[in-house]
């Protein structure tokens, strides 16, 4: 469990994740792998009239990954990965390419910012959670992005640090839209090998229509045995208000092949005098691991919100949720 749940903080080392991907292709020097999944989710909740509904949040990704070596020591790389639900168009998560070697990876296209590496010490759940985590463009996944991962070992502990920066234009956001905006994200965790973890992170940008945004996080985590704990910080400006303030606290227990996950998210508007809540809930999840290509789960979160808080516009807004989902990885 140490290994899995840190690798959750760290996995943005590698820009573009592709655990259970098929190599189809290869030669002396280069390959291409193949890999996704098909996720089938349920989500239960209650609508503006008070009633039970059933939204269907069914979705499947595909990715591809191509490296060809260079040299010895330096590697190019391209990826892409695409995300369908229904009633939509394929919406492009991923699609960059770089170099890579020994000082790290460089890419430009659609790829990370540098802040979901220090997100991912609590974003653990199968669904829910994050809440208080929420990133602006420059510091997620977004198009017209140049950035830079490297990862260091210091002798057992390890240093992994990010940045990126995204050039003025019509940049494409992770959720498919484009706006003008230009900014950077710089991020970093500090490893130890007795389980413990640090990350620290901050980004900024302009754009056309708001003030300068900027986000700032730390994080913390610790890993003994199969028990993971780890907590979120959060310090932002023109975001979602004037100024937000917000943390996660995430819980994690593995027994055999079933993963048990707990979070606490509170996010904000730090300036209000009053109903300054943005996000208040409680999540608890299982998940169980049939193999390594396929897991089902359940997700349950108690929305503490009311109507008089400032993040609950409509009655489905204070609503509580229940997921069910099967997961297959290919």
């Amino acid at each position: 469990m140490n290994k899995k749940l840190i690798a959750l903080a760290v996995a943005a080392a590698s820009i573009s994740s592709v655990a259970n991907a098929a190599e189809v292709y290869s030669d002396e020097t280069s390959s291409l792998a193949v890999g996704g999944r098909f996720e089938a989710r349920a989500l239960m909740s209650d609508n503006d009239a008070g009633d039970s509904k059933v939204t269907d949040k069914t979705r499947v990704r595909v990715n591809i990954a191509g490296k060809t070596d260079i040299t010895d020591t330096v590697y190019a790389t391209g990826f892409w990965e695409g995300e369908y639900t229904d009633g939509n168009e394929v919406n492009n998560r991923h699609l960059n390419a770089g170099i890579g070697g020994d000082f790290g990876q460089v890419r430009y296209g659609k790829t990370d910012g540098s802040l979901g590496m220090i997100t991912d010490f609590t974003d653990i759940m199968s669904y829910h959670g994050n809440e208080a985590g929420g990133k602006i463009g420059a510091a997620d996944r977004i198009g017209n992005n140049l950035a830079y991962v490297g990862s260091f070992d210091l002798g057992g502990d390890n240093l992994t640090v990010k940045a990126n920066y995204v050039f003025n234009g019509d940049n494409e956001l992770d959720n498919g839209t484009t706006y003008d905006v230009d900014g950077y994200s710089v991020g970093g965790i500090y490893a130890m090998d007795m389980g413990l973890a640090f990350g620290a992170g901050y980004g900024e940008q302009d754009n056309e229509d708001l003030d300068t945004e900027k986000n700032a996080f730390g994080a913390i985590s610790y890993t003994y045995g199969d028990f993971y704990v780890a907590g979120l910080y959060q310090d932002s400006r023109n975001t979602e208000a004037d100024k937000v303030r917000g943390y996660e606290f995430a819980a994690a227990y593995t027994y055999g092949k079933t993963v048990f996950v707990a979070t606490y998210n509170y996010l904000e508007d730090a300036d209000a005098s009053s109903n300054e809540a943005l996000a208040d809930s409680i999540a608890i999840d299982a998940t169980h691991y049939f193999n390594k290509n396929f897991r089902a789960y359940a997700s349950y979160k108690f929305n503490n919100l009311s109507l008089s808080d400032a993040g609950a516009e409509t009655r489905a807004d204070t609503s509580d949720e229940f997921v069910l989902g099967a997961r297959y990885d290919f």
